[in-house]
């Protein structure tokens, strides 16, 4: 596996570790059908979240947070709608689109191991960073 395939799902771990410190329980994790995918949709008594983590290793392009196009956006509003017709029975429930950040400052690309429990990174959550408006 390449390093920036272990690293997004280094990333998607500590998203979903992070939501279930919050309360919330994984239903599924890379939800895919024509539209697109949803990294984490998560659940509570009262939510359901489609969140979107994205991770960086370095800032020369950017945050994380800024790599999610409207266009992507809206695969995933399309995706979210599509889990929502297939299990009726989340369909009452307030739905938020989140997005979740692992920002670290080193270079993963050089790491001969796959082990990145050793980095330091930031983990930005951002609560309803995008709406179906």
């Amino acid at each position: 596996m390449k390093n920036s395939n272990a690293f997004g799902i280094w990333a998607e771990q500590l998203a979903q570790l992070h939501l279930e410190q919050q309360g919330f329980r994984l239903l599924v994790q890379g939800y895919c059908c024509r539209f697109g995918e949803i990294d984490l949709i998560m659940v509570n008594a009262e939510q359901l979240l489609f969140i979107e983590v994205k991770a960086r290793s370095s800032r020369t392009f950017g945050d994380a947070v800024e790599s999610i196009s409207l266009s992507k956006q809206r695969k995933i509003m399309r995706t979210a709608e599509h889990f929502l017709q297939q299990h009726v029975s989340y369909q009452d429930f307030a739905c938020r689109f989140d997005v979740i950040c692992i920002q670290t400052q080193q270079q993963i690309a050089k790491m001969l191991q796959q082990d990145f429990s050793q980095l330091t990174y930031d983990l930005d959550w951002i609560e309803g960073a995008f709406t179906l408006d």
